[in-house]
């Protein structure tokens, strides 16, 4: 199966830029995939097309303040990073450091922007005075899904953590929304459910329902369960591959609560349906189902699962999403889900009711 069998055209003016100026305002296209239906609602009558017994199942991470500005000290310019994660001591090239230079946090994989101008032993200044500097650089690893890609090692004068990210960095929002983000950002682009820190780019499906949505569910019987997978840098990658089979994907962290595993199983035992909320949770059900004992395992773990067309799904019986990129693995995954033709068929029809797509965009729900 080939890349190019998931293009399609998207005027550059669907994309939107800004979230919807009330968040659960937007509007929602349903697919059935069995019959091919398609139907033109808003977002708000969610609640009446799920059906009672249903359990969603939500991605509760939250954006990481990761994007950071500094000035290069040997130059005065203006340099730009993506905090990426935390990285071990065993990954830096600088024996030299002292212990307090080797406290937990103070040590960071991270991207530059413009990488070749910031080389190991480059020196920043932050705004508050805090200093860090390049200690290595790496490339990505190809079995990870990130060969090409460019890290840096940043060696911090002081732990960074969470905190410190929320005062002084910027939330990373996806390179096709051009504009700096702005103070709506910072609770437009977190789910109103998030918790657990950790994703360099949000679970966007989940970024439409608010409090009294989720209570309108609950009334009407509808169960819910919470994983966390936390949305890594592969999120921004093309699928560079001619052919699908070519293609690594990205590794992800997921979770999932033991809490969650039982409500899964036991949905699955009496035969109610399992919603997932965005391809996030999607992507930690099916890596967490166990095929032998056709039951969803709890626990941490580490995916790099791809879905595509001709996978058969286990776990997940319905899907909620947004409208992704052309060509994208998430575009691949609802394929696999619906069937390429109907997805594709259900864009073009997206396109031509001037729906509005990705990130800030609208939603699907696939039934």
């Amino acid at each position: 199966m080939r890349t190019k069998d998931f293009y399609f055209e998207l005027p550059e003016g669907l994309i939107a830029q800004k979230p919807c100026p009330e968040r659960g305002a937007d509007r929602l296209m349903t697919l059935d995939r069995a019959t091919g239906a398609i139907g033109d609602r808003l977002f708000s009558e969610l609640p009446e097309l799920v059906e009672p017994g249903t359990l969603l199942v939500f991605n509760n991470s939250r954006v990481r303040h990761a994007r950071v500005f500094a000035v290069a000290e040997s130059s005065g310019n203006r340099a730009e990073f993506l905090l990426i994660s935390r990285a071990s001591e065993s990954e830096a090239d600088d024996p030299d450091a002292g212990a307090s230079e080797r406290l937990p946090g103070t040590l960071w994989k991270a991207m530059a922007r413009n990488a070749k101008r910031h080389k190991p032993g480059r020196a920043y200044a932050f705004d508050d005075g805090t200093r860090a500097r390049i200690v290595a650089d790496r490339p990505g690893a190809s079995g990870a899904g990130l060969a090409g890609t460019e890290f840096r090692l940043l060696r911090f004068d002081r732990p960074i953590d969470d905190a410190w990210l929320d005062v002084h960095g910027h939330l990373p929002l996806p390179p096709y929304i051009r504009r700096e983000d702005e103070l709506e950002d910072k609770s437009r682009y977190q789910t109103v459910y998030a918790s657990e820190t950790g994703s360099v780019a949000a679970p966007t499906a989940g970024l439409h329902f608010t409090p009294e949505i989720l209570s309108r569910l609950e009334a009407r019987g509808v169960e819910r369960a919470e994983v966390t997978l936390h949305v890594g840098l592969g999120t921004f990658l093309p699928v560079r591959a001619e052919n699908l089979e070519d293609h690594a994907m990205h590794e992800e962290i997921y979770t999932v609560p033991d809490e969650t595993a039982e409500r899964v199983n036991r949905a699955k035992r009496e035969g109610r349906p399992v919603l997932a909320v965005g391809t996030t949770s999607v992507r930690t059900l099916e890596s967490a189902w166990d095929r032998e004992r056709e039951a969803l395992v709890p626990g941490d773990g580490a995916t790099s699962i791809f879905i595509y067309p001709g996978y058969r799904f286990r776990a997940v019986d319905r899907m909620f999403t947004n409208f992704h990129t052309p060509e994208s693995t998430l575009l691949m995954l609802v394929s696999a889900f619906a069937g390429k033709e109907r997805i594709l068929g259900a864009y073009r029809h997206a396109v031509e009711e001037r729906y509005r797509f990705f990130s800030y965009g609208d939603s699907m729900l696939i039934l």
